[in-house]
C-alpha cells in the first residue's frame, strides 16, 4: 500500500485571509482582492505592495492584524485529527514573516511558504518566492518519493497543486472555480473535508 500525504492550502482553508483582515483593519477595500479574484500571483502581490506604500502601511500593522486572528472554526480540531492519521504539509503563498502566530495556534504543522523583503524602517519592499509554482512542484516531488497525495485548497493559486494530486478537494471555493472544476469534490466545512479524507486514509 502506498504511503499517504495530505497537502493543504493555509489561508481560506485553515486560517482567515490575512489581507482581508488587513482590509477590515484599515478600511482599504482594495486589499480584499485575493487569489480567489486574481489568478496571477505576481500581479496580485505587486498590486498589494503598491497599496501598502500608497497608504503608508508598514509590516508592524500587518503583524497587529495577524496577532488578533484565530484559525477558522473547526480547523484546529480538523488538524489534530488529520495529523494523527497521516503526514500533513501546508503549501501556502503566504510569507514566513506573517505565519508564525497562526502556526502556533495550529500546533506548528510543517509549512512551505515564501519570504518578504522588509527594510530597516518596516516597509515591505518586495517578496521572494521559495520557488515558482511551488505547490505543484512540491506535490510532484512528494509523488516521486512514492507518496499518494490528497490535496485541499480554495483558490486559483491552488489549482496546479490540486491537479497534480491523486485526489483534489476544493474547500469553500469561489463559484467561478467550482464551475470550472465540476468533477472535483467540494467541502464547505472541516467536518465535510474530514468525511472525504477519512475513507482515503483509513479504508475499511
Amino acid at each position: 500500500m502506498r504511503m499517504h500525504l495530505v497537502t493543504l492550502d493555509l489561508e481560506g482553508v485553515l486560517i482567515p485571509e490575512i489581507w482581508v483582515g488587513l482590509a477590515d483593519r484599515t478600511g482599504i477595500d482594495a486589499l480584499r482582492r485575493t487569489t480567489r479574484d486574481e489568478p496571477d500571483y505576481d500581479v496580485l502581490m505587486r498590486y498589494r505592495l503598491d497599496i501598502l506604500r500608497k497608504h503608508e502601511i508598514r509590516v508592524n500593522t500587518i503583524h497587529e492584524v495577524i496577532g488578533g486572528m484565530q484559525p477558522l472554526e473547526g480547523a484546529k480540531e480538523f488538524m489534530e485529527w488529520l495529523r494523527a492519521q497521516t503526514r500533513v504539509i501546508i503549501l501556502s503563498d503566504t510569507f514566513a514573516q506573517f505565519a508564525g502566530p497562526l502556526m502556533a495556534q495550529l500546533d506548528y504543522p510543517t509549512l512551505f511558504c515564501h519570504d518578504l523583503v522588509i527594510d530597516k524602517d518596516g516597509w515591505i519592499t518586495d517578496y521572494r518566492l521559495r520557488q515558482p509554482d511551488q505547490k505543484r512542484k512540491a506535490v510532484e516531488a512528494f509523488r516521486s518519493l512514492g507518496f499518494q497525495i490528497f490535496a485541499a485548497g480554495d483558490s486559483y493559486n491552488d489549482v496546479t497543486m490540486l491537479e497534480s494530486s491523486d485526489q483534489p478537494i476544493l474547500f469553500r471555493p469561489p463559484e467561478s472555480l467550482r464551475a470550472e472544476k465540476p468533477d472535483w469534490l467540494v467541502a464547505e466545512t472541516h467536518s465535510e473535508l474530514r468525511g472525504y479524507l477519512e475513507p482515503l486514509l483509513c479504508p475499511a
